[in-house]
């Protein structure tokens, strides 16, 4: 049985008088792809930002590792390895892309940095190539995999995603997801959160489907990829 990584155990968030989100709890295991689906506004990234630290929850508990995390200044939890990759890049743009990555490893030993870059490198070689070059001139792919190659930085052993493909045309979309897959495939946990539903299921160990901030459905990709209830909800079908 693989250790459970990452345990979210009925937390509740809002956001002043608004319950964001009600009685949630859900689970990573390591070496899976976890996705949460749902519609915008159902609480899918509220989540991300309460596991990373950004948001408080008023009850409940988060586990990483067997340990609480709940109430955890966000660059500690980056430092127990759980990096989240935030929605729409966030990256530096008017810094090269290598500057972008070593602000990545912030929380690391100085000697892990060339280290954690070549490995960044391997998994990207189009950043390699343009490592010189301001962030603010890579195409919308290359941002989402400079994102992702700054979480990396960090040493992380766990990688949240929030909306990878957002803005994304179809064929990048594609190039962004075989990536997650590929850096799954080296032994990353991801906890996914994702607008497109077909692409995120297709993909996925397990998903969870969200609703006004509750679970209303959980099962594997396959499971879920299947259900006449998402399938009309989510996969415009």
């Amino acid at each position: 049985m693989a250790e459970t990584m990452l345990k979210v155990e009925n937390i509740n968030v809002y956001y002043g008088n608004i319950h964001a989100i009600r009685d949630i709890s859900f689970h990573v295991d390591e070496g899976e792809i976890v996705t949460l689906i749902g519609a915008n506004g159902a609480g899918k990234s509220t989540n991300l930002k309460t596991i990373s630290g950004l948001l408080h929850p008023k009850t409940g508990d988060i586990l990483y590792k067997g340990k609480s995390i709940r109430g955890m200044r966000a660059h500690k939890i980056v430092e127990a390895g759980l990096a989240q990759v935030p929605e729409g890049r966030r990256v530096f743009l008017r810094m090269s892309v290598e500057e972008n990555l070593e602000m990545g490893g912030f929380t690391q030993p100085r000697s892990t940095i060339g280290p954690n870059m070549e490995r960044v490198f391997t998994l990207f070689p189009r950043l390699k190539e343009r490592r010189n070059q301001m962030a603010g001139t890579l195409s919308g792919g290359e941002q989402q995999m400079l994102a992702m190659g700054r979480a990396l930085m960090s040493g992380a052993s766990m990688l949240m995603l929030d909306e990878p493909s957002m803005g994304l045309s179809p064929l990048l979309v594609q190039e962004i997801f075989d990536i997650i897959q590929d850096v799954h495939e080296r032994g990353m946990t991801i906890l996914l959160v994702e607008q497109n539903a077909q692409m995120a299921l297709s993909i996925a160990d397990r998903a969870y489907v969200l609703e006004t901030g509750r679970i209303v459905m959980e099962g594997t990709g396959k499971e879920l990829l299947t259900n006449e209830k998402v399938r009309s909800a989510y996969l415009g079908g």
